[in-house]
């Protein structure tokens, strides 16, 4: 791999890792404990939450009537989305093991959680439910198209592009003809990056659970 990316790749990495302490430190601040699946506050903050809360009569009356109005296209998007749901992990769970390609978890994508704070009155949890679950299906989707580009056509754009997938930067360079038919067997099963990914959460989550 080119040295640049690798460098690139391993920054990428540490500030993921600084990332994941900012938001350890944000759980103190806040007074919040994740354990499992599951977000926990303090009774006495839950109880504050709470007093902060819209009701939903109040909600409703503010709202702006426009936006009411563009509430059926918002959820008739779910249709499609299930759909697409449904299809693309058939699409993994019966072609990566042929392609031997690391199965994205949906889990680390789509995360729906923040229907459990207190402050939120039952239609903004609705909303806080759809958006979690589009937009992570999106990503979820992106992981998949990634990891099955590497496999069928790893070779970046000439022209730039606004959005690179986790595995864009291990991929051949435009117009590198000799490079496409001396290394495309390599790259095309460089995963190593996932299984040791995989590795070390599941050595973290045996740490936490401990």
């Amino acid at each position: 791999m080119d040295t640049t990316l690798q460098r690139l790749i391993e920054a990428i990495k540490k500030l993921e890792q600084e990332l994941a302490q900012e938001i350890q430190k944000k759980q103190s601040e806040y007074s919040y404990k994740i354990q499992g699946k599951r977000i926990r506050f303090d009774s006495e903050i839950r109880r504050q939450h709470k007093l902060i809360a819209t009701r939903v009569s109040r909600y409703l009356k503010d709202a702006d009537l426009l936006n009411i109005l563009t509430i059926p296209f918002i959820w008739s998007c779910l249709i499609p989305a299930l759909f697409l749901d449904a299809f693309v992990s058939l699409f993994q769970a019966a072609c990566f093991p042929i392609y031997k390609i690391p199965k994205v978890r949906r889990s680390d994508y789509i995360v729906i959680d923040r229907h459990a704070l207190s402050y939120l009155n039952t239609i903004e949890k609705l909303n806080c439910i759809y958006c979690g679950y589009f937009n992570g299906l999106i990503a979820y989707i992106h992981e998949i198209a990634g990891r099955t580009e590497q496999y069928w056509c790893p070779i970046k754009h000439a022209r730039r592009t606004s959005g690179f997938h986790s595995r864009y930067s291990r991929f051949l360079e435009y117009g590198d003809a000799a490079g496409y038919r001396n290394e495309l067997d390599k790259v095309r099963h460089a995963f190593e990056d996932l299984q040791t990914a995989e590795e070390d959460a599941g050595q973290s989550q045996r740490q936490e659970g401990t």
